[in-house]
């Protein structure tokens, strides 16, 4: 986040229909995963379907919770932050669907 570094564990909690190669048109994706880290605990439910046949709608729930001081803090006076970081996330792999962009190789 930003200039600070933080460690997390990221959990897949459901996905459906397990096997993605062929996906009717009416059909929903659901992708919803766990992420921990010191301090936080976040649930992220995103929901895929077919809008045009070129276009994707990604709806995504964020869920954050915290726990310490300092993160309970944090929370409470950046909520904005954590909405940025999403919406971060997202691009990210809007870019990387596609325009197969790897984030990864970015520098600040």
């Amino acid at each position: 986040m930003g200039q600070r570094k933080i460690e997390c564990t990221e959990t897949i909690t459901r996905r459906e229909p397990a096997d993605l190669r062929e996906i009717l048109k009416t059909s929903v994706v659901h992708f919803d995963r766990e992420i921990v880290g010191e301090g936080m605990w976040s649930a992220v439910r995103d929901r895929l379907t077919e809008a045009s046949p070129e276009t994707t709608l990604w709806e995504s729930e964020n869920d954050y919770r915290f726990s310490g001081f300092l993160m309970k803090l944090v929370g409470l006076l950046m909520p904005g932050a954590f909405r940025k970081q999403s919406q971060q996330h997202m691009q990210d792999f809007k870019a990387f669907a596609e325009q197969r962009k790897d984030v990864r190789e970015a520098t600040d």
